[in-house]
């Protein structure tokens, strides 16, 4: 039922196209064409979330994972020809040293590297181990004879400018390593239900949305776009794969509560009870520093059950790492709530 091969080639895919939060479209542009080969007709909200209903009658459900990727942009155009930078989405700027990288011009693309301020090893020697970990002391190395700011102008480069970080992927056995893996792994996975939806092997219960937010890294993915009668949420992104956490390589963890608070109960037991029945690999886990699209649609007022499922995630916001169990649990864990019931109609409120 869960076409692995399909997965993975998506999973390539999207984490080789650069969606750093603020500039998605290449990104959205892949999905709404995979969209329609599988016979869906993608639709759109106004701030360009991309969503297809699935089902007969309005959706009653909705299903979210998020195209954007943390990302950068353009701060200052300094004196040496070279760029300041600040992040957009919340990561570590330790993960950001020595990054290859994409600068987006108003008319042109560039390559570069991000280097901390003291880069050569032959020029300050262990000064570039003592040297701050932060923002501020990091610096933008473009792959072109830019000696000053005038040639920076020049080049067109402007504050403002949007910076894709390489996700450099690489697969070894059944791990996937790269960057971006949160939450373009969800978006793959989502993908590949909604394919076999298409082919018959998932009979859909209650009709859905499945949308692909644009912003959740800034925490505004999931404020709109639900239909006026979905009375369920539910979140896909990424496990905590790390120390003192619960979640495991190689399962689905189905998520307890996150720092907002916990999840809705009736929901997360009907995904532990899918997993029981279905004897798909779990784990129970909760999260800390982490919040999701689901938090985004509560604290945008929208009265909705809310739950969150994940694949496992190791160096979450840095050089990240999932495993092929795990993705595929989560595409079955996707597919047996979608055949079953909304929980209001198997429990009393």
């Amino acid at each position: 039922m869960i076409d692995k091969d399909y997965l993975l080639d998506l999973l390539l895919h999207l984490v080789k196209t650069p969606s750093p939060v603020g500039m998605t479209e290449r990104a959205v542009a892949l999905v709404d064409m995979w969209l329609r080969d599988l016979g869906y007709t993608p639709k759109y909200t106004r701030r360009g979330i991309l969503y297809v209903e699935v089902g007969d009658g309005p959706p009653r459900r909705a299903l979210a994972a998020h195209l954007d990727t943390l990302g950068a942009m353009v701060t200052e155009l300094k004196p040496n020809g070279r760029l300041a930078l600040r992040n957009t989405g919340t990561w570590a700027a330790r993960f950001a040293e020595g990054a290859r990288v994409t600068i987006f011009s108003d008319n042109a693309s560039h390559r570069g590297t991000i280097l901390p301020l003291k880069a050569s090893g032959h020029r300050f020697n262990t000064e570039v181990d003592s040297q701050p970990a932060d923002w501020d002391n990091l610096e933008v190395r473009v792959d072109a004879p830019l000696p000053d700011r005038d040639a920076l102008v020049a080049a067109g480069f402007n504050v403002g400018d949007m910076i894709a970080v390489d996700a450099q992927p690489e697969v070894v056995g059944d791990f996937i390593v790269s960057r971006h893996l949160d939450d373009k792994a969800g978006c793959a996975s989502l993908l590949t239900v909604l394919k076999a939806i298409a082919e018959g092997e998932v009979q859909v219960a209650v009709p859905f949305q499945a949308m692909f937010t644009i912003a959740e890294e800034i925490g505004i993915g999931g404020t709109h776009g639900f239909g006026p009668e979905v009375e369920e949420l539910l979140a896909i992104d990424n496990a905590v794969t790390a120390p003192n956490q619960a979640s495991l390589d190689d399962a689905v963890t189905i998520a307890m509560r996150d720092r907002q608070g916990p999840f809705d109960a009736k929901m997360t037991r009907q995904m532990i009870t899918i997993c029981q029945d279905k004897h798909i690999p779990f784990i129970r886990d909760t999260f800390r520093h982490y919040r999701s699209d689901s938090a985004a649609a509560v604290e945008a007022g929208w009265d909705m059950r809310v739950g969150l499922i994940c694949f496992s995630l190791d160096s979450s916001h840095g050089w990240e790492r999932t495993h092929m169990t795990s993705l595929i649990s989560l595409c079955q864990l996707i597919a047996g709530y979608l055949e079953t019931p909304l929980v209001t109609n198997t429990s009393t409120d």
